[in-house]
């Protein structure tokens, strides 16, 4: 039997839905960043120091990255597969690649640190993505099943990876540095270089996620898709309740019985993020499956909110980093030079919920002007 075709809007909105939860989550981790800074997590976190409200709000920002780099492997195949016939994603994979990197090196780490050029540069999540998008581009042209092996191959296996004794400064320690281990690239000199997020899983994550967009093709209906979601989330989350439950494999840091139940759990959920290891893969990518299939059929007013924000990400997420900064700037000012310090995360909370109202209708507004436009420049953001 066929399936029904699909309105090809329906199909974007619960992709766009989905891109602007993670990205309002991502919002509170990093209004935490900004004025809670003095109450610092360490990857994973001290249970002994950290408390629950602060652990869990952590413990939700864990899901942004990998269903992002998903979504944008995603994506690329939905731009590779167009209704109107094929084409070839690589040159827009590349351009937009080295824009991200460009993106991070110069307009993103300025607002991070407020200070150009930063006296530590850090490369994280836009340059990983970027990185990983001109990986994508080299690779595409491989069939979709090879693409998952491969994508599965690197996600599952590179916590099994070791090359102990690379000497520092060396070509081999440096690219190693980038794929795999967190720490410095550049260690002398008036800018600093960290590697915030090693490469490697990240493009296991958007091969997988390439991989997964047939499942939004005219060919499959909306219900077949859906279960096709939920079974692969419940796959994924039911191998790291076995790997996590038994401390078989895919994380480095084992969990142990605490003091109260609380504590048990926060230790269970308690996963290396600097590199992804496979159970925090495991966990936030089957989770991001099920809320993906809930998007599908999830209220009306819901997606259209969230996918306002999903529907700009790029701009969202340059804009509320500089509104970040620019509060920062205005309660050191008003408090007399002093960085404002959160009272505890509920305060945190209420900024997050400040900057995403303050953009709320910017995003809106410039989601519709790019839709519009057919400048090529605002497409890339």
């Amino acid at each position: 039997m066929t399936a029904p075709a699909i309105a090809p809007a329906k199909r974007i909105a619960a992709i766009d839905a989905l891109r602007g939860l993670i990205i309002l989550i991502m919002t509170l981790d990093h209004a935490r960043e900004t004025f809670f800074l003095h109450r610092q997590v360490s990857d994973p976190m001290d249970l002994a120091t950290t408390e629950p409200s602060l652990f869990f709000s952590r413990v939700a920002a864990h899901f942004c990255a990998p269903m992002f780099v998903f979504l944008t492997g995603l994506s690329a195949w939905l731009y590779a597969n167009p209704p109107s016939g094929p084409r070839s994603p690589r040159a827009f994979l590349l351009k937009r690649g080295l824009f991200l990197i460009v993106l991070e090196l110069v307009f993103v780490s300025f607002a991070w640190s407020g200070r150009f050029p930063p006296p530590v540069l850090y490369l994280q999540v836009i340059w990983v993505i970027g990185l990983s998008m001109i990986a994508l581009a080299l690779l595409h042209k491989l069939p979709l099943r090879q693409l998952a092996l491969l994508g599965g191959v690197i996600v599952a296996g590179h916590n099994a990876l070791s090359f102990p004794g690379l000497e520092p400064g060396s070509v081999a320690h440096a690219a190693w540095t980038v794929l795999e281990q967190r720490g410095f690239l550049v260690t002398d000199g008036p800018v600093r270089v960290k590697i915030s997020y090693p490469l490697l899983a990240w493009i296991g994550v958007i091969l997988l996620g390439y991989a997964a967009g047939p499942l939004f093709s005219n060919k499959v209906a909306p219900g077949a898709r859906r279960r096709i979601l939920l079974l692969g989330g419940a796959a994924c989350l039911s191998l790291f309740a076995l790997l996590r439950g038994f401390n078989i494999y895919g994380e480095t840091l084992p969990w142990t019985v605490q003091a109260d139940l609380l504590h048990t759990a926060m230790s269970f959920l308690n996963l290396t993020k600097y590199p992804p290891s496979f159970n925090f893969l495991l966990m936030t990518i089957g989770v991001g499956l099920s809320a993906l299939a809930w998007m599908e059929a999830a209220n009306e007013r819901v997606v259209a909110f969230c996918a306002t924000f999903g529907g700009a990400p790029l701009f969202y997420y340059l804009a509320h980093l500089y509104l970040l900064l620019a509060l920062r700037g205005l309660t050191a000012a008003l408090s007399g030079g002093q960085a404002h310090q959160a009272g505890g995360i509920g305060e945190v909370w209420l900024w997050s919920v400040a900057v995403i109202a303050a953009l709320y209708w910017p995003c809106r507004w410039f989601g519709r002007y790019k839709r519009a436009s057919t400048q090529a420049w605002v497409r890339y953001l």
